[in-house]
């Protein structure tokens, strides 16, 4: 069982689904509901969760699936 401080093993691929569509994070933000320091914190991999709710906006205002934003990396 993973302990409290075991790093993650999900990568986030936010700043290419952004730099394809000529968007910024500040224009996700605004666009998703969220602060951009939450979305800030998950797209440096640094978010311990996320709601589904925030993931459903994400991937309605990019296009994309949950599998084009997050992929697992083997330890």
């Amino acid at each position: 069982m993973a302990e409290e401080g075991d790093e993650h093993a999900i990568e986030v691929h936010l700043d290419r689904l952004l730099e394809g569509r000529g968007m910024t994070l500040t224009e996700l933000a605004e666009r998703v509901g969220v602060t951009h320091v939450n979305l800030s914190i998950l797209k440096n991999g640094r978010a311990r969760a996320i709601r589904f709710t925030t993931l459903t906006r994400i991937c309605e205002v990019l296009d994309c699936q949950p599998g084009d934003l997050l992929s697992h990396r083997p330890r």
